[in-house]
């Protein structure tokens, strides 16, 4: 991924060889030239230990950050119901 492509607050997929064993998620918190600094966002079962010893906090250099897919939004699968409201006027019961 290239530093342009990068912003504040994205979250975007990453793998770090050495102190997480599988592919995690992130917050993107700071940029620095070649890396960036993520806060942890989600990772599989078995690196929960790392995670912690690491405060939830990791620097990751660019070539090892991946866009995510964006996911569809949960309204677009939603049905919708329509309801329509009208007003209801009281008739008149003074003779």
């Amino acid at each position: 991924m290239k530093k342009s492509d990068i912003k504040i607050d994205s979250i975007v997929g990453a793998k770090s060889d050495e102190e997480i064993s599988k592919p995690f998620e992130g917050k993107v918190e700071k940029i620095y030239e070649n890396s960036v600094l993520l806060s942890i966002t989600s990772y599989e079962p078995e690196d929960e230990t790392n995670v912690s010893d690491l405060n939830g906090k990791i620097v990751v250099s660019f070539k090892n950050l991946k866009k995510l897919a964006k996911k569809p939004s949960k309204q677009a699968e939603t049905p919708t119901n329509e309801i329509k409201i009208s007003k209801i006027e009281a008739k008149d019961e003074q003779q």
